[in-house]
């Protein structure tokens, strides 16, 4: 195999609502923290403990205002997408580092706002499609949604 590989897959709960900001031209960027957790128990102690890692989701576009509208702090998500990692002088000028994950696609797997499971977004062509229409995209109740 001579190429490489930079995929990451999640599933996780929003620590926070999704933060949008926008640019001129009309583009714009949804962020928000993931949560993802670990259970396991101590053997000394015979204790479960809970380890929480956080990840900083990053969204573009048409995928940001969908995720905006039907996400809420505390939904389950799975996120697909790729590490980015990047660097920044804050205004103190301390150079500040971030690392992220750039979402590609996702799938809603409990939302407050819409009780019903929305249809898995692929990112790269959900910027071609701008029909995006959740009341007719919910999968069956028996199905699983990844």
């Amino acid at each position: 195999m001579n190429g490489t590989l930079n995929k990451v897959m999640l599933i996780g709960h929003l620590g926070d609502e999704v933060k949008m900001h926008y640019f001129e031209g009309g583009n714009c960027i949804g962020r928000f923290p993931l949560a993802t957790n670990e259970i396991y128990i101590n053997k000394t102690t015979n204790e479960k403990i809970t380890s929480t890692e956080w990840h900083n989701i990053v969204v573009r576009n048409k995928a940001a205002e969908i995720c905006e509208k039907y996400l809420s702090k505390g939904d389950k998500i799975y996120v697909e997408g790729r590490i980015k990692s990047r660097q920044w002088q804050g205004e103190d000028g301390v150079v500040k580092y971030t690392t992220e994950i750039q979402a590609t696609e996702f799938n809603f797997l409990t939302t407050k706002k819409d009780s019903e499971f929305v249809k898995p977004q692929n990112i790269a062509s959900d910027s071609k499609n701008n029909d995006f229409d959740p009341q007719n995209s919910q999968l069956p109740e028996n199905d699983l949604p990844f």
